[in-house]
């Protein structure tokens, strides 16, 4: 309770700061046409208006020029914009300074004269021409030369006593003042907001997978996963406001005075484009972010909805949960990259119409001439839809097996058990063999000698099944009573007695080992031989017409 009235009082200490600070500032903030001056600015950095440039004054944009061609536009720029700096700082180093601005017609044309005269230095006559109004200056905005030669006057005489008044004591001891106000409120702001981002860090902490939420239900896996993706994006929005926050209080203070101004400008011109790409970058994966946390949501209440989530429905519906969402995922970051890279061209003014269009025409030669992708990729969209398999079941295709590892649209990669991956594109699986689908089974040839009492055998067999399914450690992993099928076969190696225990997906390896293990020491107790593959030696003797017997061997395997 204390924690909360601490962040409402700051909260409302937030608010009345603001309020004052806007009331203070009102007077010094730009108006609506220095505003739409500034965009001019930043609008200079776009390839449509490259034929129009800004001349300023303590870095604002008191006057546009215009010109045919860039490189016209920025000789032009550059000339002019170093005859007012001489002019401005002859003006400004020393308050009894005058100046008189005038025009004088050039033929068709006007120049612009502004003649300073100061105590140590004085501009006059041809040094104090500025420039000269053309006709593409004045058609530029719908009026004649000399109309916009008066405009263009009316401007600079504004700007002067401007840059005059902002000059003064009075005047930066008021902005030093906001500054201080403003300084102060991005702090008291930026405390709560880095205490949200430590609470949000541990959050995600603990709700980051782990080995234990493994093996939660489905369900509270896909809402933890809903819940981490949600945490992840207020965490990244309240270190973007942060950022914000620090940032734009540090250009809002360098705004604020005429000798700073011209770095705010700077600033705010140099990291423009950049400054547009990060943010579509970091809107791009909050969306990714927001897209994994509906695609957890969409998949749980259809699970959740679908199925009765027993432990054994859990590990397999599990399976295909966790394939489903890795697609989705997949698919979903390729999507919104793709978008956020058109969305970044685009607001850095590059025209996105001709690579929407190659890539279109590039998509279609691909499709055509890799038509078995588009076959793997229906394909992987049924086996999905099907259920066939998914990641962690151990499949057979063909001739090759072994355990899924990762899966998408178009293929599928299995490590065998010798610890090779094998990538098999998903157009060629047409009949696959699921060993850990809902459930698995040991199947058991168990042989015996031919001389041995078969009913023995099958009693004793069948008390160590018995036994072994009621046994702790086991009976998790055994689903059903062990069937002893009985005589399967006769062969070299004996009698062959077959065995099914019916297990959980993947544990019928784990759980033939143990009983071949507990039959080989109940048949060593009980007496009973297991043999190796047997040979017998048949002896026929027979004349061989000569008086004599002859012994001849005939071998059997």
């Amino acid at each position: 309770m204390f924690k909360k009235n601490i962040t409402v009082a700051i909260i409302s200490c937030l608010i009345t700061i603001t309020i004052f600070v806007a009331s203070s500032v009102q007077a010094q903030l730009p108006s609506l046409q220095n505003l739409r001056e500034y965009r001019e600015i930043l609008g200079q950095m776009q390839p449509h208006s490259q034929e129009f440039g800004c001349i300023r004054l303590d870095g604002r944009c008191l006057f546009k020029i215009v010109s045919t061609t860039p490189s016209e536009l920025s000789e032009r720029i550059q000339v002019i914009q170093s005859r007012f700096n001489d002019i401005s700082s002859v003006y400004l180093e020393d308050e009894t300074t005058q100046f008189n601005i005038r025009k004088q017609q050039n033929g068709n044309l006007w120049d612009i004269y502004i003649e300073v005269r100061g105590k140590e230095r004085t501009i006059e006559n041809e040094d104090a021409r500025l420039l000269t109004i053309t006709r593409q200056d004045a058609e530029a905005y719908g009026v004649n030369v000399p109309t916009r030669a008066d405009q263009i006057i009316e401007v600079l005489e504004r700007g002067f006593q401007q840059a005059r008044q902002q000059r003064q004591p009075g005047f930066l001891a008021r902005q030093g003042i906001i500054a201080a106000i403003v300084s102060v409120a991005i702090i008291l702001s930026s405390l709560p907001i880095s205490r949200w981002i430590r609470r949000l860090r541990k959050s995600r902490q603990q709700l980051a997978p782990s080995e234990s939420s493994r093996s939660a239900p489905i369900s509270t896996q896909l809402t933890q996963r809903q819940h981490w993706n949600i945490k992840e994006i207020q965490y990244r929005l309240l270190q973007l406001l942060r950022i914000l926050l620090w940032g734009g209080g540090i250009l809002y203070v360098l705004f604020l005075f005429p000798h700073t101004r011209v770095i705010y400008t700077l600033i705010i011109v140099a990291i423009r484009i950049p400054l547009i790409i990060v943010g579509v970058g970091i809107l791009t994966y909050l969306f990714i972010r927001l897209s994994y946390a509906l695609i957890a949501r969409f998949v749980s209440t259809f699970f959740g909805s679908t199925y009765v989530l027993s432990m054994r429905a859990n590990q397999r519906t599990q399976l295909r949960v966790n394939t489903i969402t890795r697609i989705g995922r997949s698919v979903v970051t390729v999507i919104w990259t793709g978008i956020g890279i058109l969305v970044a061209f685009s607001v850095a003014g590059v025209n996105v119409a001709p690579l929407l269009a190659g890539a279109g025409i590039l998509g279609l030669a691909i499709s055509l001439a890799s038509q078995n992708l588009i076959k793997d990729a229906i394909n992987g969209f049924f086996i999905l839809l099907e259920d066939q398999y998914a990641v962690g079941d151990v499949i057979k295709v063909g001739e090759v097996d072994g355990l899924v590892e990762n899966m998408n649209l178009r293929i599928t990669q299995l490590r065998d058990a010798a610890g090779r991956l094998i990538t098999v594109p998903n157009s060629e699986i047409r009949i696959v063999a699921n060993l850990s689908s809902q459930w698995s089974r040991a199947d058991l040839n168990i042989p015996i000698a031919y001389h041995t009492d078969v009913d023995k055998a099958l009693h004793l067999i069948s008390h160590v099944a018995e036994e072994m399914s009621q046994d702790s450690l086991w009976q998790e992993k055994i689903l059903e009573s062990p069937q002893v099928l009985g005589v399967d076969n006769f062969e070299d190696r004996g009698i062959i007695i077959k065995v099914w225990i019916k297990t959980e997906p993947l544990k019928q390896w784990e759980v033939s080992r143990e009983f071949r293990r507990r039959i080989a020491i109940a048949f060593k107790r009980a007496g009973i031989p297991i043999l190796p593959p047997q040979q017998q030696v048949w002896l026929n003797r027979h004349s061989n017409g000569a008086g004599t017997d002859k012994e001849e061997s005939i071998y059997s395997d």
